[in-house]
């Protein structure tokens, strides 16, 4: 590749969520579109064989339950003891 003979490290950006990750493919920063956005993908050694749409969302994680368990009491894991 024209940048590991510069030494570059220029964002790359691609829509293929496909790709397999090869060994050499590590140090570099992929933008990969998860259908909204380029999100940035930085590659280390333990991603290699994956694919790079694995570690772009597709969606995204609001939080468990919402206004319901906010605003739903909270009940005690364990009743007081009775003093004799």
């Amino acid at each position: 590749m024209q940048m590991m003979e510069k030494q570059e490290k220029k964002i790359l950006k691609t829509w293929r969520r496909d790709c397999d990750i090869p060994p050499e493919f590590v140090g570099f920063t992929f933008a990969v579109h998860n259908g909204k956005e380029f999100t940035p993908v930085y590659v280390t050694e333990q991603m290699v064989g994956h694919k790079l749409g694995e570690f772009s969302w597709t969606t995204k994680f609001k939080a468990h339950g919402g206004k319901a368990a906010a605003s739903a009491p909270s009940t005690p894991s364990a009743a007081p003891a009775k003093k004799a």
